[in-house]
């Protein structure tokens, strides 16, 4: 399945995703946010504002084919 992830605050500096655009993540059927953040190379403690679209989930949140993903750390 692919979701749409937009990264901000300190999270958008690496190469990992930002907030323009965003990016198509590839992930397995059933992945979770953390799964999400894990492939994404980001610290997962630090993940602490996240939106699946647009409803504010938690880290265990089982993502779907087409999600459109926030990540924020706190700021």
């Amino acid at each position: 399945m692919k979701v749409d992830v937009k990264c901000f605050a300190t999270f958008s500096e690496g190469k990992a995703c930002d907030q323009h655009g965003g990016q198509l993540v590839e992930l397995d059927a059933g992945a979770t946010v953390r799964q999400l953040v894990e492939a994404l190379k980001l610290e997962a403690e630090k993940a602490s504002i996240i939106f699946v679209n647009s409803k504010e989930v938690t880290m265990d949140h089982v993502l779907s084919d087409g999600d459109k993903v926030a990540l924020s750390p706190k700021v």
